[in-house]
């Protein structure tokens, strides 16, 4: 493709995308992007010579999930090629660019890569199920990692007697990936990955994606089961740069060691803050400086209970600070209180942003299952909602920025005052019978994306932070949105500065991306959709999913934008 001018057209698009204090400048659009990846770059799989091959075995990048970054510019993200006939199966992978350097694209895994130790039975990856993260301060990645079980138990007569650990949480605090938590904890020789509240017994599945902080502590969310009640918890472990020594002397390397994974909280026995309710559900923490946040509450569905709390990584079973409950009142709204809060939270170390939402009107939503994607899935939520799902989604929410050390809670943006709606809905987990891999049930599951930074050289220095979220402009009729705009904005705080666009609906690829255009009309590609989550912005560096265009003529990449203070 080649290079389009941007014009005095594209510079006035921008300028028209938000009303009101949500408005780009209208001198100039404020922000350059560089390509951390985009459909042009050809994958890594270490088969593929560019210069002088064709695909296959050389694939291009063609799909993103959200990316995290780290305060040092190392960018890491999942991708994906196109798949079909003619190219067969789609490579699906885990990358890493460092964009200080302006490096190459590193492969972390791929479907052709390995698991590493514990593993006798030669087994690889199959794929990586949530977008991958990284440590604020290092360059150390966490995320899990779906396959076939890597371990075999033989009886004294040498036969296999069980086959498991299919799925588990990856990292590389040493430099090589090594297994940093895994379902082999019921095997003897791996009891360090057992559930530490329960001897003996394994992990589930490790919903969500995992996070990382000091450089070797993985942080994680960890479902089990007791007899027919299924519990869960969210956990730590910190990592070893030894082997794991087997009874017969076997040294497994490279691994993490054999320090065994410790428990913050859980669905068991630990009670809520102030109650002497125990946590009915607990979510997916975040880290950073040695800290986790997680939300729990009494009821995930309908909580009255509970909250967003923070826990040191010094032992087990560590205090909890309440920093956010339910029943708190929300600045600025008068007497009301929270009802709703996310679950997804972006910590840097002091600072927490997340979603609420208060009230009781609600607006229903008549969510279609998906047509593309993974076709199991597709055909089970298609069989369990033909007629559709009726989401309920609260009219009055929004979101919010907490200061661990002044202990001020703060609102950004509302709806419905500045924006409709900051939930998105999208059909994702484990259908039954389809051997992709271990994980929670498929359903439908709502996520706001909102990140923070406060940090300069991987650390809060001031009362100052930056935070960026995804929102939605649209009216409802008949169940469904009309005419919606999306957008990732800016704000700046504590302060009352006026709320930027960085990227939305309808706007000129090539202010992202200097290659998003019609190569056969030279127009600039509509940007269509844009992702943004919990890790993604750290420091100045904040990073982003953009997809341009439309099936013919699209384009899409992750991109990255340096923001000042």
């Amino acid at each position: 493709m080649k290079r389009l001018v941007l014009g005095a057209a594209a510079l006035a698009l921008v300028a028209s995308f938000s009303g009101g204090a949500y408005a780009a400048p209208p001198d100039a659009y404020p922000f350059t992007w560089s390509t951390v990846v985009n459909n042009g770059d050809y994958m890594p799989t270490g088969l593929c010579k560019p210069a002088t091959q064709t695909s296959p075995p050389c694939r291009k990048f063609n799909s993103y999930n959200q990316p995290s970054v780290n305060a040092a510019g190392l960018a890491v993200f999942r991708a994906r090629s196109r798949g079909g006939e003619a190219s067969g199966e789609p490579v699906q992978g885990v990358y890493t660019r460092d964009m200080a350097a302006m490096g190459p694209i590193v492969k972390l895994f791929d479907r052709d890569t390995p698991v590493p130790p514990p593993d006798n039975r030669g087994t690889l990856f199959t794929e990586s199920p949530s977008f991958p993260r990284i440590d604020i301060g290092s360059d150390t990645v966490a995320v899990r990692g779906n396959h076939q079980p890597v371990w075999q138990v033989l009886n004294d007569r040498g036969e296999v007697v069980e086959q498991t650990g299919a799925s588990g949480i990856y990292t590389d605090p040493f430099g090589k990936l090594i297994t940093g938590a895994s379902k082999l904890g019921g095997v003897g020789d791996f009891s360090f990955f057992q559930v530490p509240e329960r001897a003996g017994t394994y992990f589930d599945v490790f919903p969500g994606a995992p996070a990382v902080t000091d450089g070797d502590i993985i942080v994680f969310k960890g479902n089990y089961t007791i007899g027919t009640t299924a519990e869960t918890g969210v956990y730590y472990r910190e990592l070893a740069d030894a082997p794991i020594v087997l009874p017969d002397r076997t040294n497994l390397s490279p691994a993490g060691g054999d320090l065994p994974v410790v428990l913050i909280a859980n669905s068991a026995d630990t009670l809520i803050p102030g109650t002497v309710t125990v946590f009915g559900s607990v979510a997916p923490p975040s880290a950073a400086d040695g800290m986790a946040v997680f939300t729990g509450f009494d009821n995930e569905d309908a909580p009255t209970l509970g909250g967003i709390y923070l826990a040191r990584l010094d032992g087990s079973r560590p205090a909890l600070r309440t920093l956010v409950r339910i029943g708190e009142r929300v600045p600025g709204q008068g007497k009301a209180t929270f009802n709703r809060l996310g679950e997804g939270l972006s910590f840097d170390g002091r600072f927490v942003a997340f979603w609420g939402a208060w009230g009781e009107e609600e607006r229903t939503l008549v969510l279609q299952c998906p047509t593309e994607g993974n076709r199991d899935r597709s055909a089970y939520c298609a069989e369990q909602y033909a007629d559709g799902f009726p989401a309920h989604v609260p009219v009055y929410q929004g979101i919010f920025v907490y200061d661990t050390r002044t202990r001020q809670l703060r609102t950004i943006a509302t709806a419905p005052a500045d924006f409709s709606d900051f939930l998105y809905w999208n059909y994702s987990g484990h259908v039954p019978g389809s051997g992709e891999g271990d994980g929670e049930p498929a359903r439908w599951r709502a996520s706001a994306f909102v990140t923070v930074s406060g940090a300069a050289g991987g650390r809060p220095n001031s009362a100052n932070f930056r935070v960026a979220f995804k929102a939605r402009t649209a009216s409802v009729a008949a169940g469904a949105y009309v005419n919606p705009m999306d957008g990732i904005y800016l704000a700046k705080g504590p302060g009352n500065a006026p709320v930027l666009t960085l990227v939305k609906t309808g706007m000129a690829g090539t202010l992202i991306d200097a290659e998003a255009f019609n190569s056969e009309t030279a127009d600039a590609l509509p940007v269509t959709e844009m992702g943004i989550e919990r890790d993604g912005f750290r420091g100045n560096d904040l990073v982003v999913t953009v997809s341009m265009g439309d099936e013919e003529t699209g384009w899409a990449g992750i991109y990255l934008t340096e923001v000042q203070k």
